[in-house]
Formats: C-alpha cells, sequence, structure tokens
C-alpha cells in the first residue's frame, strides 16, 4: 500500500515511469531522455514505487508448478516417485531426449552395487541410452525384460541399448534371442522351456530395477510395425486395448487386453512388474497419456517419469 505522507506529484512521476518501463518496454535510458530526467532518478523512481506497493512483481516459476504435478500423481496412483520434464512442443522426439536425460540422471541416485536392471526396447528407452552416465556402482548386471528379435527389417533399437546399459554399468547385457510375440502359444511355452532361455526370463523377473515405457495403438505404433502381429490382430487391438507396456497390451482400466496375444508374449509378466524396487515407466507426449493412465491403474509401476502436458492431461483423467 502506497505511504499517504508520500508528495502526490511524486506518485504520479513514479507511476508514469512504471507505466512506460512495465508496460511499454522502455529502457531506463529512453524514458530518462523523454522525461527530462536523469538515469539514476528513473531508477529511484522504480524503486520508489516498489517500495510503495504500486508495483508488484510476481515471478511465475514452471518448476514450481511441476512439483506440484509431481505431488498429485503421486498421490493419483499412489506412486513412490513423479519427476516431470517441462515441454510445450509435443513432439515426440523432443520429449523422448527430455525424458532420457532425465531417467539417466535419476538412475545415478537410485542404483547400488550388485543391483540387476532389467531393460526394454524402443525409441524412449534409446534416449535413456544415449544419456547414460559411466557409472561408479560395482557388481550391476543388466537384463533385457522381453524378447528382441524384430519379425521385420524395423530397428526397435535392442541391440543398441543393451550395448549402451553395458558400458555405463561395466557389464555385457543379457539379451533375450526371442521374437516378442510368437505365432502360437504352444510354440512359445516350448522354447521357453529351454534351460537357457528359462534363466534368462528368471533374471529378469527377479530384477530389482525395471525401465520400460508404454505404447499407443496407433496404426504407427512400433509394435505394429516389426511384423509380429497380423492386420486382423492389430484391428482387435485398436478395438479392446489403450496401448502396451512391456510389449502386453492394457485395456482402459489396466486389465490385460486380447488374452491369447498376452499368452503368445515373451518377457516379464505384468504381475512381476508389482514388486520390484523401482518399476520405472518412462512415457511422454500426449498420445501416450492413454497408455499411460492404463498402466498406472494397473499398479504396474511405482515411478511415472513423464513430460508436464501429460501430466496435466493425466491429473485430467
Amino acid at each position: 500500500m502506497a505511504d499517504k505522507s508520500a508528495p502526490l506529484s511524486k506518485v504520479a512521476l513514479a507511476l508514469k515511469v512504471c507505466h512506460l518501463y512495465y508496460e511499454d518496454g522502455r529502457s531506463q535510458s529512453e524514458i530518462a531522455k523523454q522525461l527530462q530526467l536523469s538515469r539514476p532518478t528513473i531508477s529511484r523512481l522504480l524503486q520508489f514505487a516498489r517500495d510503495q506497493g504500486l508495483v508488484r512483481i510476481e515471478i511465475a516459476d514452471p518448476l514450481d508448478a511441476i512439483d506440484n504435478l509431481a505431488t498429485r500423481l503421486e498421490t493419483k496412483y499412489q506412486l513412490q516417485k513423479c519427476l516431470i520434464v517441462y515441454d510445450a512442443s509435443n513432439d515426440g522426439a523432443v520429449i523422448n531426449d527430455k525424458l532420457g536425460e532425465l531417467t539417466a540422471d535419476y538412475l545415478d541416485t537410485i542404483v547400488q552395487n550388485n543391483d540387476s536392471i532389467g531393460i526394454s526396447w524402443g525409441r524412449t528407452l534409446e534416449a535413456v541410452a544415449n544419456h547414460l552416465h559411466p557409472s561408479e556402482r560395482t557388481g550391476i548386471s543388466v537384463i533385457q525384460l522381453k524378447g528382441s528379435v524384430p519379425a521385420s527389417d524395423m530397428n526397435n533399437f535392442a541391440n543398441d541399448i543393451s550395448t549402451k546399459f553395458g558400458n555405463a554399468f561395466h557389464t555385457t547385457a543379457l539379451n533375450l534371442p526371442l521374437p516378442v510375440i510368437f505365432d502360437s502359444a504352444i510354440t512359445k511355452d516350448i522354447v521357453l522351456k529351454d534351460r537357457f532361455i528359462k534363466t534368462i526370463i528368471d533374471a529378469g523377473a527377479n530384477t530389482d530395477i525395471a525401465l520400460f515405457t508404454s505404447g499407443t495403438v496407433r496404426d504407427d505404433a512400433m509394435l505394429f510395425k516389426l511384423g509380429y502381429l497380423s492386420p486382423s490382430e492389430i484391428s482387435r487391438l485398436q478395438a479392446s486395448s489403450v496401448g502396451d507396456i512391456v510389449s502386453r497390451f492394457l485395456t482402459a482400466d489396466g486389465a490385460v487386453a486380447e488374452t491369447d496375444i498376452n499368452d503368445r508374449t515373451v518377457g516379464i509378466s505384468l504381475e512381476e512388474l508389482r514388486h520390484k524396487r523401482y518399476s520405472i515407466l518412462i512415457s511422454g507426449s500426449t498420445k501416450k497419456v492413454a497408455s499411460i493412465h492404463g498402466a498406472l491403474l494397473g499398479g504396474f509401476a511405482n515411478v511415472l517419469i513423464t513430460d508436464s502436458a501429460s501430466a496435466t492431461a493425466l491429473l485430467q483423467m
């Protein structure tokens, strides 16, 4: 509140300077020249206006808003941690890069000696791998959580991700050299009885940390482009599912969609994700909000790393 003892002429002059400075964007030198005053006088008048409450300056800190978003999401989905990057682009590649950097930094804080880390594949996990730092932890093991051999020429980044994780944690990643979806559940069950394959599957199930993303059921979804599924199966999934995590498709409320396809899928089960010390879902952009929501409703992640627009949309669901 302005000091009533201050001369009205000084108050009026200070207000005029404020309008020129804050609203018109004039510099102090320009205002001084226009009003035929010295520049120090203009500076003192601006300070006088702030001191008298004639001007209030507020800083809109997006980090405060992001912290609030994270806290609300932790409460809504009963998460132990939510990390959010600010993004206004809704560009998948830009968001993935930001999420990758944030996830790599977060891993530095949670990985302990002798931990086992389960990894999936795809563009988001590739972004994480690109930002990994050489770890000082010892005795780390890295295991693929799901089949990695594509049924088409499309790159799923699985080999590159495994190599980069292995290099960062000074180990050789244990790869799962199988398709992620077999043509039949019988064939899959026979293959999984192999002692070597069973060892990898069991190692993935017993990891301390699981890193995975969520996919969509849009026509351009990577899992639809890798050659595992027929056109009729894709149509069924688009009708019944909102997306996938670890290549297991989910309904809008977090239940398994199309159990026959799920029975043919190679990798960690959704139930096993619930029991990790850190089950980390890394996913962003508004096209993935429905699949993120389904995964969180199912309780398959206890840590969410996403972008600000997706976080806002999740709170509105």
